[in-house]
């Protein structure tokens, strides 16, 4: 969907296409050769129990030669969506790009929350690219609560979704099969 059809009170965004099926086969192979583990909460840490909360396997995609393509190519569509409706002050990434794999043997999922906390950048935008077709899996839909209505996002693959950090957020149980995404977050100064 244009960005163009979207106002800056949605909850959020999307873009359809942003990787092409060959972009997408590239990054999910640099993903899949990450060693993942149980994703923690912020502040937490592996040997903590939260279940009730989130069930995800979780790696991180350094910024490096061969993935600089993958950055460059997130921080345009953000800085573009960003410019047509947000407008936020934004500064780029602070953290690695998380590759995220929700498991349907597990269960996999992430409750109501928000993408802020204690941490020395603010985030402000939140980025979902889908990496799996969603004829591949069952549930696991990124939903948002930035309004009156919960709101369920696109999961075509090559989606990015983004939206403000502080909507609130959650991905529903996966009840069958596998589902990879990207997931990151632009900075900036706080908001005043």
């Amino acid at each position: 969907m244009p960005p163009e059809e979207f106002s800056p009170t949605s909850p959020y965004a999307f873009w359809d296409g942003a990787f092409t099926p060959s972009e997408l086969d590239r990054i999910e192979a640099v993903g899949d050769v990450l060693t993942t583990g149980k994703a923690t909460l912020m502040g937490g840490t592996e040997a903590d129990e939260y279940t009730h909360i989130r069930i995800t396997r979780t790696a991180w995609i350094p910024p490096e030669p061969d993935t600089k393509w993958i950055y460059d190519r997130m921080q345009a569509v953000v800085r573009s969506l960003n410019d047509r409706l947000w407008q936020f002050d934004i500064r780029g990434f602070s953290d690695a790009f998380q590759y995220t794999v929700y498991h349907g043997t597990e269960g996999g999922h992430y409750d109501w929350h928000v993408d802020q906390g204690d941490m020395p950048q603010a985030r402000k935008l939140s980025l979902s690219l889908q990496l799996t077709d969603p004829s591949e899996y069952e549930g696991c839909e990124l939903q948002l609560h930035g309004s009156r209505r919960l709101q369920t996002a696109p999961k075509g693959r090559g989606t990015l979704v983004a939206f403000p950090s502080y909507v609130l957020h959650r991905v529903t149980p996966i009840t069958s099969g596998t589902r990879k995404a990207v997931v990151a977050w632009t900075t900036g100064p706080r908001f005043r």
